[in-house]
């Protein structure tokens, strides 16, 4: 096969320390350990271009740990996760003069407990925002007004626990990891869900758990459950939902201390209101711990990256072994 000429898109600097791709702006910002964001344009993808952000702007004093790209329908803004918790949202807007700026339109400060990821999706009826936070709280925001980023309104607060008479002890979690079910949940119109996982001193809260909306009772229920008895105390360092183009049941990715986990999910509930849960695969390939997974739009490819500074490419044949399509060294990248 001809291998595929490589684009620069940027060159980022050593204090780097996230970064989050807009899909459908190919922008990409990145948050750094001195607490500024970067924006990158590709389409400034000459080699002098790509060395300078479009703009870079200070966030906090402390450093990122996260950016994330709002649904185009926002426009153009990013959430900012700082290593404090503090939590801000930051729109691109046009000054009277034409120039563009990057103003904050929301902010969340740190007082008991920070938030550790965010993640964003757009319904027919409003955008939610789902916010895990060291706690192991869970808080749902709804956007009041779609043509302004500071109006958000609390829907629900929970803890992410099977039982719900011992939610709302004193936890203490170091990360935690948020994903959507992707797009046919909008065309086909089903509730709204989500899988999250933590990372925290408590095995009640680790394991990765489905919650899905219940319009009648307009709460969020835990429908599933993605570990093995003896897997429940594990720490989740990341949980990716693959989108589905037909599949009969889900697909979701775990990452822990064991390696990556590929986990099938039934599409109807059974009697008791659970979807049925299925453990397909176990990955393991990179030296050290997985801290980021993501899937490619069709659903079928999965990248990781961890601790060993490799990204790795995973599929699944037709008769449904899982094994490494490719890998690639970030160390040797040429810029």
């Amino acid at each position: 096969m001809e291998a595929q000429q490589q684009r620069v898109v940027a060159a980022l600097e050593k204090d780097a320390a996230c970064c989050g791709w807009n899909f459908c702006g190919q922008r990409l910002a990145v948050g750094s350990f001195d607490g500024t964001v970067s924006v990158y344009d590709s389409h400034d993808s000459s080699s002098a271009a790509a060395s300078s952000p479009s703009h870079k702007w200070k966030v906090h004093t402390n450093g990122i740990s996260n950016v994330v790209w709002l649904p185009p329908e926002a426009g153009d803004a990013i959430a900012c996760v700082c290593v404090d918790g503090t939590f801000s949202i930051w729109e691109e807007v046009g000054e009277d003069n034409q120039t563009i700026v990057w103003r904050r339109c929301f902010l969340l400060e740190s007082t008991s407990c920070g938030i550790l990821d965010v993640k964003f999706r757009v319904f027919s009826e409003s955008m939610k925002m789902i916010t895990a936070y060291s706690d192991g709280h869970v808080k749902i925001f709804e956007l009041v007004d779609a043509l302004d980023l500071d109006k958000w309104q609390l829907q629900s607060d929970f803890q992410n626990m099977v039982d719900p008479v011992s939610r709302f002890g004193n936890y203490d979690c170091f990360s935690a990891s948020i994903a959507w079910k992707q797009w046919e949940a909008q065309l086909q119109r089903a509730p709204a869900s989500f899988v999250l996982g933590f990372n925290s001193d408590s095995p009640q809260l680790n394991s990765s758990k489905i919650w899905e909306f219940d319009e009648a009772h307009h709460r969020w229920i835990m429908v599933g459950e993605l570990a093995l008895p003896e897997e429940k105390g594990d720490g989740v360092n990341a949980v990716a939902w693959a989108p589905n183009i037909g599949r009969p049941y889900e697909i979701i990715a775990v990452a822990s201390c064991k390696g990556i986990a590929i986990w099938h999910v039934g599409l109807n509930p059974g009697p008791d209101g659970r979807l049925s849960t299925k453990k397909v695969a176990l990955l393991s390939g990179h030296d050290g711990e997985v801290w980021q997974l993501d899937w490619d739009m069709s659903g079928m490819t999965l990248a990781s990256t961890g601790d060993d500074g490799m990204v790795r490419l995973w599929q699944c044949n037709l008769n449904g072994v899982w094994h490494e399509q490719a890998a690639l060294d970030c160390g040797t990248v040429q810029t």
